[in-house]
């Protein structure tokens, strides 16, 4: 019997125990919220927003430790050499029409063996919205997700329920290394349930019905903003109202949502005031991030009183970051040219994970090696756990000197202050 994509592997289980590792040291915070949600019988495909590249995957990986299989575009496995490797990690390949009909054909095959997965009881993956968006949004929904839980239900929805998991990943910064994941389950799409009660035959009408439902439910797992002309400024407003208050991740994406319904309640009651409002906060936007000003220091109420303490510490971790950055430097140098190069910038996490996957632990097999070389075991040891923490403490001193910098320019920029207090947040919302 041929083996299946899902089928236990030892070499795939040995890699994602450092894989999983390693992606949890890439969040300063990772929290995972909803697991109580998660149906104990059936099968589950998980309907995902897609909004960071190929870390999406990788958060949703390290999340639990149960088997799972992914549905990707089928553009990156055109290389034989790159299929072998994505089907080694347990993706299939779905194709658009844009890839050509001769691709489009193939699906047959995925969308089989992604149900054959469902049959297996092994959790499915997929993104939905087809390509990858770095907002606090959602695009259109493609079909694909619904015809495998449809197909699925069809063959064998008699045994045991078939269920959509609507799930939802935010992020602390798209961009910066080192940020925060929240991975959000929600409330289970009962597909199975759903065609017993349905009286409508038709099934593409059947499959909307569906889609629409996920759309929803997924908005209400993270911070969901309306992608329309005030998207930058809601957003804008909600990273200066909610950035300095502390909490877990979960309760500031709680404390976000009830900001974007604020400020939609008031859009919707005042249009003329709220347009005025958010071209001042895009003005102010602007002017802030020319100016290199955080937002995370517009919520502080006394900055340089604030950046005293970040000084502080700055100055002790001065001599470690200094040996951290001369031991990683193939690292964050290799990352720094790459990223530059990159045509879109969603990408830069992702090159960030890569790099340091590859080239930190040959540093760090390295550096063990020689500390144990060339001095005593017990000196070695704490050399080696330090070690081990360098590139993390690499990353995160870099940002605190930015926030600290940010701080220190914030107190001095009286217009823009002035600027911000006239727009008059904390009274409004």
């Amino acid at each position: 019997m041929a083996k299946k994509i899902q089928d236990p592997n030892f070499w795939y289980s040995t890699l994602l125990l450092f894989v999983n590792w390693h992606t949890r040291r890439a969040y300063r915070r990772f929290e995972v919220h909803g697991k109580k949600n998660l149906p104990r019988n059936g099968s589950t495909v998980f309907g995902v927003n897609h909004s960071n590249t190929l870390m999406d995957a990788l958060v949703l990986l390290s999340s639990d430790n149960i088997r799972k299989v992914f549905i990707a575009r089928g553009d990156i496995f055109k290389n034989p050499i790159v299929a072998k490797i994505l089907t080694f990690m347990r993706i299939l390949p779905i194709f658009r029409i844009r890839n050509g009909v001769a691709a489009v054909r193939q699906n047959d095959d995925s969308l089989n063996k992604a149900v054959d997965v469902l049959h297996d009881h092994v959790d499915l993956y997929l993104f939905p919205e087809g390509t990858h968006r770095t907002k606090h949004s959602l695009m259109r929904m493609g079909k694909g997700l619904f015809h495998i839980a449809v197909d699925a239900n069809k063959q064998f929805g008699d045994q045991a329920p078939i269920y959509i998991i609507p799930t939802a990943i935010e992020y602390g910064d798209y961009f910066r290394y080192r940020s925060t994941a929240l991975v959000n389950f929600g409330e289970p799409i009962n597909v199975t349930e759903f065609f017993k009660q349905t009286k409508e035959e038709n099934e593409a009408a059947n499959i909307n019905v569906l889609k629409d439902q996920l759309h929803d439910e997924i908005a209400k797992l993270f911070t969901y903003i309306p992608d329309d002309e005030d998207y930058d400024a809601i957003w804008e407003i909600v990273k200066m109202k909610n950035e300095k208050r502390a909490g877990g991740l979960y309760k500031k994406m709680l404390r976000n949502r009830a900001t974007v319904e604020k400020v939609l309640k008031f859009r919707e009651e005042k249009p003329e005031e709220a347009k005025n409002l958010f071209e001042r906060v895009n003005n102010f936007a602007r002017e802030r991030v020319k100016q290199k000003i955080s937002v995370m220091s517009t919520a502080k109420k006394y900055p340089l009183l604030n950046s005293l303490w970040k000084f502080a510490l700055v100055l002790i971790g001065l001599p470690f970051f200094v040996a951290s950055a001369v031991i990683n430097l193939p690292v964050w140098l290799t990352t720094l040219i790459i990223r530059k190069k990159l045509t879109d910038p969603a990408f830069g996490n992702t090159v960030s994970y890569a790099v340091e996957l590859l080239l930190f632990p040959i540093i760090f097999v390295v550096g063990t090696v020689l500390l144990f070389c060339y001095l005593p075991w017990t000196w070695a040891l704490v050399g080696t756990v330090l070690l081990h923490f360098s590139y993390a403490f690499f990353v995160d001193y870099c940002e605190l000197f930015r926030r600290y910098i940010s701080d220190v320019r914030w107190s001095f920029k009286t217009k823009l202050k002035k600027q911000y207090k006239e727009l008059n947040l904390n009274k409004l919302f």
